[in-house]
């Protein structure tokens, strides 16, 4: 998808046509979507909301509130080399 995978996974499980519509796509575009039509949505099944997860890029399920290494880890190890390269360049020039 030209416009990444990111479209594609937010939309997954949903009726999309809001969003189709929204972007604006081209004739061709309109014109591909109707090889990839499955099929319609019994009016019964639209209502109904489902649980949706988010995956990686190797399919790994990613909870949204899950704290990972990165979200601790990571600013931690930015900041301690900012500190390090602070000393180290005033030190240089003292």
């Amino acid at each position: 998808h030209p416009g990444g995978e990111e479209v594609l996974l937010e939309q997954g499980g949903q009726d999309a046509t809001e969003a189709f519509e929204d972007v604006g796509h081209s004739t061709d575009a309109r014109d591909l979507m109707n090889n990839y039509l499955v099929g319609d949505l019994h009016p019964d099944d639209r209502t109904k909301k489902t649980h949706t997860t988010n995956t990686g890029p190797s399919g790994e399920v990613i909870e949204p509130n899950s704290s990972s290494w990165t979200g601790w880890l990571l600013p931690i190890g930015i900041i301690l080399g900012a500190v390090f390269a602070y000393r180290y360049i005033v030190s240089q020039s003292a």
